[in-house]
């Protein structure tokens, strides 16, 4: 074991008053007002929810727990480096290194592509037997229960985050969304509403992937997502329902989460878009 690793748990356990366990955090998310049945994008961070005995693996029981297989979870199990080298950035590459990275990048492969940058709770859930992944290479989407087919198939490689996507699914069937120790700012599903506000910037942008058994580099239409736009549409999103009990907060663990239906959130976001960024007028 690593010393970083070592201290990195110390910490987080100096930190917890009490661990969490599958049972203790199924529990705090039927409290929040997760139920059996429900369909949930989850966005989690395990450090956040405090030292956990079984670690992500008991957070990924306790949430199949509570919604049960007659409910849904997804995930995104995003995967940002299999783009174009050249746009790479934080950190970029150096230029010389973009001919062998074209040449030896590997295709994009749903069963054994690890995430990138999206944590071990959503890494553990994309490897959980039963668990199916959409074939996006850059922002696919992991599900499991009752309506993962439905959500993760087809999944378009043009505008990966928009009509063609498991976001747009979620939408029709009126589903939540769950930040687990996160904020607003890690919230895939308002890039939906980017897509539906007016006049979305366009851009292109090239993936390898697997065609016919073969590794080709392939180019595809997409639009320019903005994150830093995303606290604000919280605020609003908030304001405008905080007399509904829309949005439900709770400590899981020693997280702080939200649960809250996707398609209101979306909507507002579409709303708030179209109002206040004037690039899209």
């Amino acid at each position: 074991m690593s010393k970083e690793f070592s201290d990195n748990e110390k910490l987080l356990i100096e930190e917890t008053d009490v661990p969490g366990t599958r049972e203790s955090l199924a529990q705090d998310l039927r409290n929040l007002g997760v139920k059996a049945g429900m369909l949930v994008e989850v966005h989690a961070s395990l450090s956040n929810i405090g030292w956990v005995c079984g670690g992500s693996v008991a957070v990924v029981q306790a949430l199949m727990d509570v919604v049960t297989d007659v409910g849904t979870l997804v995930m995104p199990t995003q995967t940002h480096r299999y783009s174009d080298p050249a746009k790479w950035r934080f950190p970029s590459v150096p230029q010389s290194w973009l001919p062998t990275l074209y040449e030896a990048l590997p295709a994009f492969d749903p069963q054994v592509t690890p995430t990138q940058l999206m944590g071990q709770i959503a890494e553990t859930f994309r490897t959980w037997p039963g668990v199916v992944r959409s074939s996006h290479p850059t922002v696919s989407f992991a599900a499991w229960g009752k309506y993962a087919q439905t959500i993760i198939a087809n999944h378009s490689l043009d505008y990966g985050l928009g009509e063609g996507s498991p976001l747009a699914r979620i939408y029709d069937l009126h589903g939540h969304v769950l930040l687990l120790g996160v904020s607003y700012n890690k919230c895939t599903s308002l890039h939906l509403a980017e897509y539906r506000a007016r006049n979305p910037k366009q851009t292109t942008e090239r993936s390898p992937l697997l065609e016919n058994g073969q590794r080709v580099w392939k180019t595809y239409h997409d639009i320019e997502l903005d994150t830093t736009q995303f606290l604000s549409i919280a605020g609003e999103f908030e304001s405008k329902y905080s007399n509904q009990d829309v949005v439900k907060t709770d400590f899981v663990g020693s997280a702080i989460a939200r649960l809250f239906p996707q398609r209101l959130a979306v909507d507002c976001a579409v709303a708030w878009i179209n109002k206040w960024n004037p690039t899209r007028q």
